[in-house]
C-alpha cells in the first residue's frame, strides 16, 4: 500500500540520539512511514532501531546493511520507500512537530485535490548544540507561499542562501525515474542529492514553516571545520560529480531562473572547496584548487566564467597569498553572519 510520505533516517552509530529523531516523526497516522537504515553500525543502533520498529509496527521499518556511508543509506531508502514523497532526516536532527503537522495536512489536501507536486520546500533552523542558539534559513522572499509554482517563479537567492537536503521533500518517483543514486563512502554527497534532481522538478510548493531542526556543533560532525579539512578530497569529488551530472547549457535553454539557481548551488560548493584548500596552505592543496577550477572550465566554459568572475565562488578564490588570506576572511564572515555551511 502506498503511503503519503516516507521519512528515511540513515544511521551510523546513532544509538545515543536517534530515538529523539524518530519520535519527532511519529504521530501522523499510517499514511506515513519511517525507514531506519542501519548502515553497519558497531554500537547499539541496530537494537534501538529494532525496538522502535516493534513499538511502531505499522510505521517504522528497519533495514540493516553493510556500511556504505550516508549516501548508501539515502539511496537504499529511495529503493525501499512506499511513500509518494521522500524526506531524508539525519539521525542527529529532528523535525518540528507543529510544522510537520501543517506540512502533512497540506500534502493531504493537495492529494485530495489531485495536485501533484514534485518538490515541497520549507525552511530549516540551525540549532547550536552548545548554546541553543537558533537561526532560521528562510525562503519566504524567494518562493510564492503556499501555491504551486515553477522555477520561473523563484527569485534569486542571497549570497549565502541556498537549498539543502533539509529544505526539501521530493516526489519519490521523480528520484527513481531519473536514477538518482548517491556515491558510497563519500561525505557531503547530500549536495549532489539536492542539485541533480532540479531539472526534473516541474511543480514546486513552498510553505513558510520552520520544519527541519539542524543541530550543529558536535565535534564528530562532518561539517565541523577540522573534519572538512580532513575530508576535502571527498568534497572535491562531490563538486566534480555536480559539474558532470547535468548539462547546464540545456538547463539554460529551458529556464534561465533554474540555470541561475543551479549555478548558485554549484558556486557555494566550489567556494567551500576553494576556501578549505586555501586553509591548508600547502602546495598540493593550492594545486588541487587550481585543478578543480580547470576541471569546471574544461566541462563548461560559460559556467566557469560566471562562477569565477561574478559569484560567491569568485569572491573566495582570490589569487596570491594576500588574496587567499582575504578569501578565507570573506568565507568566515559569510559563515558567521549568513550561516554558510
Amino acid at each position: 500500500m502506498e503511503k503519503l510520505i516516507t521519512f528515511a533516517v540513515p544511521c551510523y552509530n546513532s544509538a545515543a540520539f536517534m530515538t529523539n529523531c524518530i519520535e519527532s516523526l511519529l504521530g501522523h497516522g499510517n499514511d506515513t512511514e519511517i525507514i531506519i537504515i542501519n548502515d553497519g553500525s558497531t554500537d547499539e543502533t541496530g537494537a534501538v532501531a529494532d525496538r522502535l520498529a516493534e513499538e511502531n509496527p505499522d510505521i517504522v521499518r528497519v533495514v540493516h546493511q553493510e556500511n556504505g556511508g550516508h549516501g548508501a543509506g539515502v539511496t537504499r531508502g529511495m529503493k525501499e520507500a512506499r511513500g509518494k514523497y521522500y524526506k531524508v532526516v539525519d539521525s542527529d536532527d529532528r523535525l518540528d512537530r507543529e510544522a510537520l503537522d501543517k506540512l502533512i495536512g497540506r500534502m493531504r489536501e493537495n492529494e485530495a485535490a489531485g495536485c501533484d507536486v514534485d518538490m515541497y520546500v520549507s525552511n530549516y533552523v540551525y540549532v547550536r548544540t552548545d548554546s541553543g542558539e537558533r537561526r532560521v534559513m528562510s525562503y519566504r522572499t524567494k518562493f510564492p507561499n503556499e501555491k504551486i509554482c515553477t522555477w520561473d517563479d523563484v527569485k534569486p537567492f542571497g549570497l549565502a542562501q541556498y537549498l539543502m537536503m533539509h529544505s526539501v521533500v521530493y516526489r519519490t518517483a521523480l528520484l527513481r525515474e531519473n536514477n538518482i543514486e548517491l556515491p558510497r563512502h563519500t561525505f557531503y554527497e547530500d549536495n549532489l542529492y539536492m542539485y541533480e534532481p532540479f531539472p526534473y522538478v516541474k511543480r514546486i510548493y513552498y510553505m513558510d514553516l520552520d520544519l527541519y531542526l539542524y543541530y550543529v556543533g558536535r565535534e564528530e560532525q562532518s561539517v565541523n571545520e577540522k573534519n572538512v579539512l580532513r575530508r576535502i578530497d571527498q568534497q572535491i569529488r562531490v563538486a566534480k560529480l555536480m559539474i558532470d551530472c547535468q548539462d547546464l547549457e540545456a538547463v539554460r535553454a529551458k529556464s534561465r531562473r533554474l540555470y541561475r539557481c543551479m549555478l548558485h548551488e554549484l558556486s557555494i560548493i566550489i567556494s567551500i572547496c576553494t576556501v578549505f584548500l586555501y586553509m591548508k596552505k600547502d602546495k598540493e592543496s593550492l594545486q588541487k584548487s587550481k585543478d578543480l577550477w580547470a576541471y569546471l572550465k574544461s566541462r563548461d566554459k560559460r559556467a566557469y566564467k560566471k562562477l569565477r568572475f561574478s559569484s560567491v565562488a569568485g569572491l573566495t578564490a582570490l589569487p596570491g597569498a594576500v588574496g587567499r588570506s582575504l578569501s578565507v576572511g570573506i568565507y568566515r564572515f559569510i559563515h558567521k553572519f549568513g550561516k554558510l555551511n
